[in-house]
């Protein structure tokens, strides 16, 4: 029966500076003992040579050729001084070369012990035989905990890889680039990129691998971050162009069924009025993809935080419920920002009610605002760029559930919910995301889960004065008689606007494009507004309103458009005062126009009121 095969005990670090350091003084010490040796063997030669020669030297003291005669003797003292002289020369030599072992030895572990990198030596059986002090730093693990198999820390799915990759390196003798897990002392798994080399015997046989491992972890928590940035800007564009042709359609479902909610008798007007409730909750869920897509035209104003939070918060507390304590905690000398007022009071309330589901049995919610400077050291802890500068904080912190690092890396994208079927649409984050990009801010989420949540918001701060809000501006008749030039290259909608501008009284001019609209001007005589599309295919509202002026300088212009996209962007910021967007009912187009003609300027201050013109046959 044979005997079983005791598993080699792991070897020791050879490398290590104490263990190579001690090896080397119990060399010199027995080099030191074989020089010893021989000097004493020397020296006893001599003596045995001397007591021989004195009794001659002392019988034919007066004989000069005595030494002569011992010709044997003289050559035996001269080989002993020269191993003497030999020995000493030696020994000089093994203290040089130890000194420089000592000194390639100090560079090495110079290099190990401030290289970034991790390095490992790992023999043919997959064992560890030396671990570079980075481990220590980078995993927590000492050089002795990490003796044994090089697998033990490595993840298990990622373990195949590995031993695959060490056996192409002893097949082949060509390490190749991998990446792979490794558990940190704390538990939590670190990205690693290895790379190994290897070490051949004197039989040019592969004795042992070199891996050289570097900890990418922040590097992979970047690209991810960057490919979700990329995805989000891709579902944001196509969120904008969906949202920009479905507001086209809903604006001629909710004007069509606001048309027939006044012709059908009452008792069928329940069923219009749904089909307009559902228009405009529609209509609702396009402002959202748009507000996250960033193609939302916005109404920028010098505001105060701490207005926007004290003017909310009375409907805020409402939203809340009493089993959650509301507090506020607002800078005194909180300094002004440059945002949409309407769209800071959308980004408060979708966070508190964000806050206030993720504490079903109650907590606290926690409004603050204040001052911050962003300098280079406090930007660096962000992976994405980040403009350095002044700017205030908005932050919403609750008491809830909190989230996962898997979690906090989508609930920025539209439509992603952690709430159940039909308690959310998913947008609510989506939109808080879009409207602070939009307004050059950024916005971070700091949770763990168990340990509630903290959104924190930043945007420009501005050195102007805050400006004061409009007061409401009471309610404006739609009906009048002045001529309209309406540009619209969706037909359906072109056609509801017409019927309802010719309803209010007005003489319209239609053109389904720039081209068209171009013609009219120069054949008709006078034109007060101009009602146009941005986005059309051959030339976009903005320079169809600056080559009308040219033919019709006291022409007034309202834009109107399913979302902003390129078309704005590129071309300027409309005033907001001239904007309609879709989808809109029959009261606001109404509104808007009346408001917009009743608008008196230095060009148009104290011109007659247009008088109806022929429509030319173009």
């Amino acid at each position: 029966m044979k005997p079983l095969e005791q598993k080699p005990e792991p070897q020791a670090d050879l490398l290590d500076p104490k263990n190579l350091s001690t090896r080397l003084r119990h060399i010199e010490r027995r080099e030191w003992w074989l020089w010893a040796s021989a000097l004493l063997v020397t020296l006893l030669l001599t003596l045995a040579l001397a007591s021989f020669l004195a009794p001659v030297a002392r019988h034919s003291l007066d004989d000069l050729d005595i030494l002569a005669v011992h010709p044997a003797i003289r050559g035996l003292i001269g080989l002993v001084l020269l191993f003497d002289l030999y020995t000493i020369y030696q020994q000089r030599q093994i203290v040089h070369i130890r000194r420089q072992v000592l000194e390639q030895e100090k560079l090495f572990r110079l290099i190990t012990e401030n290289a970034g990198d991790m390095i490992a030596v790992i023999d043919s059986r997959g064992e560890r035989l030396y671990s570079s002090p980075s481990y220590e730093k980078v995993l927590g693990y000492s050089s002795h905990e990490l003796l044994g198999s090089a697998l033990d820390q490595v993840h298990p799915e990622d373990r195949p890889l590995v031993e695959e990759a060490a056996k192409e390196a002893r097949q082949t003798g060509l390490g190749r680039r991998i990446e792979y897990r490794m558990r940190h002392k704390d538990g939590t798994w670190r990205y690693l990129e290895s790379t190994a080399s290897v070490i051949r015997d004197d039989d040019k046989v592969v004795e042992k691998l070199v891996v050289v491992n570097r900890d990418i972890s922040a590097r992979r928590r970047l690209e991810e971050q960057f490919r979700q940035a990329q995805k989000m800007e891709a579902v944001g564009r196509l969120s904008g162009g969906i949202a920009h042709d479905f507001n086209n359609l809903l604006a001629v479902i909710i004007g069509y069924a606001e048309i027939l909610e006044d012709r059908v008798p009452m008792a069928d007007r329940e069923a219009v009025e749904e089909i307009l409730k559902a228009g405009h909750r529609a209509a609702s869920l396009t402002g959202q993809l748009l507000a996250f897509s960033r193609q939302q035209v916005l109404e920028p104003r010098v505001l105060d935080l701490n207005h926007s939070v004290s003017d909310t918060e009375k409907m805020l507390r409402r939203l809340v419920g009493e089993d959650i304590s509301f507090v506020t905690r607002l800078e005194p000398q909180l300094g002004a920002v440059k945002a949409d007022p309407g769209q800071i009071g959308q980004i408060l309330m979708n966070l508190v009610v964000n806050a206030r589901d993720a504490m079903p049995d109650g907590g606290q919610l926690l409004i603050e605002t204040a001052n911050v400077v962003m300098d280079e050291a406090f930007v660096r802890r962000y992976p994405y760029p980040v403009k350095t500068g002044s700017y205030t904080q908005l932050a919403v912190t609750d008491t809830g559930v909190g989230m996962d690092f898997e979690t906090q890396t989508h609930i920025f994208e539209p439509f992603f919910t952690t709430k159940e079927k039909d308690a959310g649409t998913g947008l609510g984050l989506a939109t808080v995301y879009g409207v602070v990009k939009q307004s050059g801010g950024y916005i971070e989420a700091i949770s763990e889960p168990g340990r509630g949540t903290t959104f924190k918001i930043y945007l420009p701060r501005v050195e102007d004065a805050v400006t004061a809000l409009d007061p409401l501006e009471p309610e404006v008749r739609g009906e009048g008689n002045e001529t309209i030039l309406l540009v619209e290259d969706e037909a359906a909608l072109r056609n509801l606007a017409y019927q309802v501008l010719v309803s209010l009284g007005y003489k319209v001019l239609e053109a389904s494009g720039g081209a068209e609209a171009l013609a009219f001007a120069e054949h008709v005589e006078n034109i007060d507004l101009l009602l146009t599309d941005i986005v059309m295919p051959d030339i976009n509202g903005r320079v169809l309103a600056q080559q009308l002026r040219s033919i019709h300088p006291e022409i007034k212009v309202i834009y109107m458009s399913g979302y902003t996209g390129q078309a704005v962007g590129n071309h300027g910021i409309i005033h907001p005062g001239a904007f309609l967007p879709k989808p809109f009912s029959r009261e606001v187009l109404a509104g808007k126009i009346r408001q917009t003609l009743d608008l008196r300027s230095p060009q148009t201050s104290g011109a007659p009121r247009a008088t109806h013109q022929k429509e030319p046959n173009l």
